[in-house]
């Protein structure tokens, strides 16, 4: 599983599953440390269909597959968009906020171009059944 986890073919899966993680710790830490009850209920509902996702990415699940990599895409053009209109991230990365971004947009948007060549999720059906 962790020589998996780490390949340009799982990547986004890989990306998604640390994301599931995130919205873990963020239940924890908003219903223990801030005392909220409807707040990690919703964070909760993302964690369990983000973890999803990403189980059935790694088990190469189409619906999945594809899923993760709309994630991408969206993620991608997040924080490209972020670059030009944040007012959040700017103010809690000052300088850094323009190289940081820049760096995770790249990376962001090869991987999720990575992870569709590599999976061929959009090459064509007759390709797929002859190989």
């Amino acid at each position: 599983m962790a020589g998996k986890a780490f390949s340009l073919r799982h990547s986004l899966a890989t990306v998604i599953a640390l994301v599931a993680g995130a919205l873990l710790f963020g239940v924890l830490q908003t219903f223990i440390f801030g005392k909220h009850y409807l707040i990690p209920t919703g964070l909760l509902v993302f964690a369990l269909l983000s973890g999803n996702i990403a189980r059935y990415a790694y088990r190469e699940q189409p619906w999945a597959q594809h899923t993760a990599f709309w994630i991408g895409v969206l993620l991608t053009c997040h924080i490209f968009f972020a670059l030009f209109w944040s007012v959040q991230y700017r103010r809690m990365l000052g300088a850094a906020f323009e190289p940081v971004a820049i760096v995770v947009t790249l990376v962001l948007a090869y991987l999720t171009w990575q992870y569709a060549r590599r999976n061929k999720l959009f090459s064509d059906k007759k390709e797929q059944n002859s190989q």
